[in-house]
């Protein structure tokens, strides 16, 4: 299975201004610096999250329909699925529309009624697009999660050089996980 990022989050969920009063930084001469820096802990605690944090669009692909007709939908919170598509043996694409988006469990899930007949393109026949994210703003996050931001923001920031996650910062993105098998 792949997961691609298609659309970025048009924001982020901790601000400049929220940063540089955490940093406790006055001036604008590292705006540009700490904008990186932000975007880049939204990213890294997404990973390690295995979360969506702030409402964006992915796709997963899959090599076969599930046998139990029902997929897992990675990077929670599941919003909504925008299509499945799927290649056929000869590489004709196609949408199928027969199933039912659950997007009150976590992870969210896709209940099919029932699957294609068709033979499948050996690797990568199945592409789900879907939207995730606690939102489109920030005050849809939980702010323990705005915290672990904040801490990584502040952490690069002190030590520039570094591209490390402290372990306590990581285990902070890491209890957010939602564990499926």
């Amino acid at each position: 299975m792949t997961l691609r990022l298609i659309t970025a989050p048009t924001a982020e969920p901790v601000s400049v201004a929220t940063a540089k009063a955490f940093l406790r930084v006055d001036g604008t001469d590292d705006d540009a610096m700490i904008t990186s820096l932000i975007a880049a802990a939204r990213e890294k605690g997404e990973s390690l999250a295995r979360r969506a944090f702030i409402t964006q669009t992915l796709e997963q692909i899959f090599d076969d329909w599930p046998d139990d007709r029902l997929l897992t939908v990675w990077r929670p919170r599941l919003q909504s699925v925008s299509w499945v598509k799927y290649l056929d043996s000869n590489g004709v694409e196609h949408t199928w529309t027969d199933y039912t988006v659950d997007t009150r469990s976590e992870p969210g899930r896709i209940i099919f009624h029932s699957l294609p007949g068709d033979a499948l393109l050996e690797s990568g026949a199945i592409t789900v697009r879907f939207v995730a994210g606690y939102g489109d703003e920030a005050t849809d996050m939980p702010e323990r999660i705005k915290q672990a931001i904040l801490q990584l923001v502040a952490h690069w920031y002190e030590f520039r050089e570094s591209s490390d996650v402290p372990t306590p910062i990581k285990a902070l993105f890491i209890d957010e996980r939602v564990v499926w098998f």
